[in-house]
């Protein structure tokens, strides 16, 4: 009997430690204001709940626009660019602008800095190639992601594009 009461115990007291440190990982809408002496009625946790909710849709729909808004602007500078065959202030501009977005998109992304040594490009013509090509691989993954998850590939393809930036902005 003492042996039962015991493994019961610590199934219990594990059990409990496992349900401890899983609700200490999840961020939870739903525990909105528990922590209070008085917690909130019912009907302010669920107003809350779905304004935490409609935060986060609001926070995806808005990477998914970043993204979006990278493609038209790489698709810009690599058409100015076969047009002028250099860089004009305007390409500057946009490269700029890609690079704030891309830095945006990382932060949402919860990306570090990638130590991946990529292939510099020779020219600033192959680098726009591979700026377009990338910023449609990381647009794409982007789309492929719901706001509950985060893709390495779509970190790897943003680490890869701020680099090309980079090279372009400062090879000019």
């Amino acid at each position: 009997m003492k042996k039962l009461f015991f493994n019961l115990t610590s199934f219990t007291f594990l059990f409990s430690i496992f349900a401890i440190s899983i609700s200490a990982q999840v961020e939870n809408c739903y525990s909105i204001g528990e922590n209070r002496r008085e917690p909130y009625p019912k009907s302010i946790r669920e107003k809350l709940a779905k304004n935490c909710i409609e935060r986060a849709k609001k926070d995806f729909q808005e990477l998914l626009d970043r993204g979006e808004e990278i493609a038209k602007l790489t698709e810009e500078i690599e058409t100015s660019y076969e047009e002028n065959k250099k860089f004009t202030s305007d390409d500057n501009k946009k490269l700029a602008r890609v690079e704030k977005l891309l830095k945006k998109i990382r932060r949402d992304l919860r990306a570090d800095d990638d130590d991946n040594d990529d292939e510099k490009p020779e020219s600033k013509l192959e680098a726009i190639k591979k700026l377009k090509e990338k910023t449609l691989k990381l647009f794409n993954e982007l789309k492929k992601t719901s706001r509950y998850s985060i893709s390495a590939v779509a970190i790897q393809s943003s680490n890869t594009v701020l680099k090309l930036v980079k090279f372009l902005r400062f090879k000019n």
